[in-house]
């Protein structure tokens, strides 16, 4: 439950400037433009009543974005992505919202609800979905730059082993008490990660993913790799060819590698985290 309340405590701290902004708006619309009919509050209860607008549209919109998704499960949401899907997180916070403000309206502010007063309702109250769709897409997008960026920067890294080109060098990775082994290119390699008493050599042949198990230790295949500047250890359970990753993530205080074309997320140690932000 800890964990729950630090991510709801996390996420919302990164969205609050979101939600008042939001709230804040439509508190200035309503105050200037008066949709609703409010002769019948003098200036400081109005004043008051319209910011419970504001408050509504505020609460809505952190139910559905943050506390909704992080109490269901999702505690692994990156910082770019919406909670939940933007169309139906819009929706439930337009219906929500709009509910709640005839709610409001009639039985606190005492306003009869009419069609017309609905049609304003749902116009006023379109609006923070529609800010919260073009506020997750310039995250989105600021993202996919960043990794746009960190692909050129691995692209234009020098990859090389004491000044030698290693786009053609082999290396072997033989099984312990067999005669199995395993000889790839290191170009080829993207992590091998620890399998009790095997270790999952994952690697790239002709643009797919495959994986083998060998009977070796993690201590022998990082003496292999030693010599190579791009295998890092990330983590006592894997070693990972910076080449390949895309990005270096975080949650909370729990950090992983994202490595293009594999799934799983690549965890990442304090241990070996400085050496590892310096290599990428």
């Amino acid at each position: 439950m800890n964990k729950k309340i630090n991510l709801v405590i996390e996420r919302l701290n990164k969205q609050l400037g979101l939600f008042l902004s939001v709230a804040f708006g439509v508190f200035l619309f309503v105050l200037f433009f008066q949709p609703f009919p409010l002769e019948k509050f003098d200036f400081n209860n109005r004043l008051i009543f319209v910011s419970g607008l504001g408050f509504i549209i505020s609460l809505f919109m952190f139910l559905v974005r943050v506390a909704y998704p992080c109490f269901v499960g999702r505690d692994t949401i990156k910082d770019h992505e919406p909670a939940i899907p933007s169309f139906l997180g819009g929706f439930a916070i337009l219906t929500l919202s709009s509910v709640a403000f005839a709610f409001y309206l009639r039985f606190v502010g005492s306003i009869d609800i009419t069609f017309y007063l609905m049609f304003k309702t749902i116009i006023i109250c379109l609006v923070p979905p529609v800010v919260a769709r073009v506020y997750d897409t310039i995250l989105d997008l600021k993202h996919r730059n960043e990794l746009l960026l960190d692909k050129k920067r691995l692209s234009d890294k020098p990859v090389s082993i004491k000044g030698s080109d290693v786009s053609d060098k082999m290396i072997d990775l033989a099984a312990e008490n067999s005669g199995e082994s395993l000889a790839l290119c290191v170009m080829d390699i993207v992590l091998v990660k620890s399998a009790d008493n095997y270790v999952e050599v994952i690697y790239k042949e002709d643009d797919v993913m495959k994986k083998k198990l060998l009977r070796n230790t993690m201590k022998n295949i990082e003496q292999l790799t030693g010599q190579y500047s791009f295998f890092v250890r990330c983590h006592r359970t894997c070693i990972v060819n910076t080449i390949f990753v895309d990005k270096l993530d975080k949650n909370d205080s729990n950090y992983w590698l994202i490595i293009e074309g594999f799934d799983e997320q690549i965890p990442v140690s304090r241990q070996y985290l400085l050496r590892l932000k310096e290599m990428l």
